[in-house]
Order: structure tokens, then C-alpha cells, then sequence
């Protein structure tokens, strides 16, 4: 059988994967909701949903840092990652060895198209393409347009979504209108938030984990703006969290 995944790269396996490893917290969780749990052997230390994940199945490390070794000791008939998430290095000497396919994920639409190709991968297409309606059903209500926005990922050195990411892609349509101009994940100074006057600063939970004392210091070098922890899974996870995502950002509206 022949796949393609999201870098054009052909993927050819005998049969649907039965020893998956996967690298991406996000897809980690797409591929137990589809229903493979049983087939999964190996995850990172960051793959958090479901929890009783890291007691059941092998840690090979963080999604940056691989245990090559272990990786190998669990002779994956398929390893999934992702282009942004994973060290390219790493990944071309695991193809030297396995199957791996890649996701890129920037915005709604490429999101769906990496479930749907997971789900032609590991044969649960129609467990997918169930996922896939819900979001739909989930982003069809509209929200109202909030104001303009800067999204914190890191707070020293302060680290901001940049154009061209999910994070950013998902603010716009939560209502953010994204104040940073530059590319992927730039970083940005004090005097450099300020000068861009956001109306909402938006903190969140991860990588970084901001707490409610960084609300209180970013409050005070920006007095004139609404300062928000939010839930950095519903703004960057891809995957089948999705789901879910619509009602949070519909709650997060209510309670400006």
C-alpha cells in the first residue's frame, strides 16, 4: 500500500501498522481517539491525553530530544511526527530504518487533511472522518471579532506566535486579530509589546506554563490591555482536541 503524507513523501507498508510510535503529544491523542490504543507502543514524555498513556506505553524521550535506542528496541512498523515538531536530523536517520510519515500543520484546513491521512494510514478512515465532522460542526458557529492580539509561547526571552503558525491561524478565528508581523516564532522585547499597542495579551498555559502572577506583571507594563491565560492545547494542539476547542473559544468569549 502506498500513502502520502503532508510533505509529499511516499510512504509504502504491507499491511495497516500494528507497533506505531508517535511523536506528536497532539496526534498522540488523534490516534487513541480513532481507536488505536492497543497499537501504539511507543510516546514522548510530553504525550499528556490521555494520562494513563505514559504508564502503558514506552517513553522515547521529548519530541525534540529522541531515544534513538528505544526507538529502535521497539521495532515500529510506522512512526508518526511532524515537520515543525521534530528535529529533521533525527527523522531522516529514523527513515534510514522505518517508515515515518509527517504531518505540517499551519491552519484548520491542513488539520484535516493530516486526520484524514492518518486515518487512511492506520485503516480507521471512518473513525476520521467522524473526527472531522465534529470539528466542523464545532467551527461553524461564528465569534465576534475581539481586537487586536499578541500570544505569548515563552517568557524569558519572551517568545510570540508569529504569521504562518496553527496558533496564529486559530487566533483569527477565535476573534484575535494576530499584532505580530513576522513569521513563525519570533522573539520580542518589553518596549516591543508596548509599542504595539495589543488590546488583548494572551498567555499561555504552553510550553511556558504562565501562571497568574505573569497576568499581574504584563498587567502593569501594559495597564491599557486586557491580559488572558488561556489553554495553550485548544490554540495549538491539531489533532482530535479540536473537538472540543470551539466551545472553549466560545466560552472564552463570553467572558470578555
Amino acid at each position: 500500500m502506498e500513502f502520502i503524507d503532508q510533505l509529499g513523501r511516499r510512504i509504502f507498508l504491507e499491511n495497516f501498522p500494528q507497533r506505531i510510535i508517535s511523536l506528536v503529544p497532539s496526534q498522540t491523542e488523534l490516534l487513541v481517539d480513532v481507536g488505536l490504543d492497543d497499537r501504539l507502543v511507543g510516546v514522548t514524555k510530553f504525550c499528556v491525553h490521555p494520562s494513563r498513556l505514559k504508564k502503558s506505553k514506552t517513553i522515547i524521550g521529548g519530541t525534540k530530544n529522541l531515544r534513538l535506542q528505544e526507538i529502535h528496541n521497539l521495532q515500529p512498523d510506522l512512526i508518526i511526527g511532524n515537520k515543525e515538531e521534530n528535529e529533521k536530523d533525527l527523522i531522516s536517520r529514523l527513515e534510514e530504518h522505518f517508515s515515518v510519515w509527517i504531518s505540517d500543520v499551519s491552519n484548520l484546513e491542513e488539520a484535516k487533511t493530516m486526520i484524514s491521512g492518518l486515518g487512511q494510514i492506520t485503516g480507521t478512515e471512518k473513525k476520521a472522518t467522524e473526527i472531522i465532522h465534529s470539528i466542523e460542526n464545532n467551527f461553524n458557529r461564528p465569534l465576534n471579532r475581539k481586537g487586536r492580539a499578541i500570544y505569548l509561547i515563552w517568557k524569558n526571552p519572551i517568545i510570540v506566535a508569529g504569521q504562518g503558525t496553527f496558533i496564529s491561524a486559530i487566533m483569527d478565528w477565535a476573534g484575535f486579530e494576530n499584532r505580530v508581523e513576522e513569521k513563525r516564532y519570533p522573539s520580542f522585547s518589553e518596549n516591543e509589546l508596548i509599542n504595539l499597542e495589543p488590546e488583548y495579551l494572551l498567555l499561555s498555559s504552553e510550553p511556558y506554563p504562565f501562571k497568574e502572577s505573569d497576568v499581574a506583571y504584563f498587567q502593569k507594563i501594559l495597564p491599557n490591555t486586557h491580559v488572558l491565560l488561556v489553554d495553550g492545547e485548544y490554540f495549538s494542539w491539531y489533532g482530535s482536541r479540536l473537538v472540543k476547542a470551539g466551545d472553549y473559544f466560545h466560552k472564552l468569549s463570553d467572558l470578555q
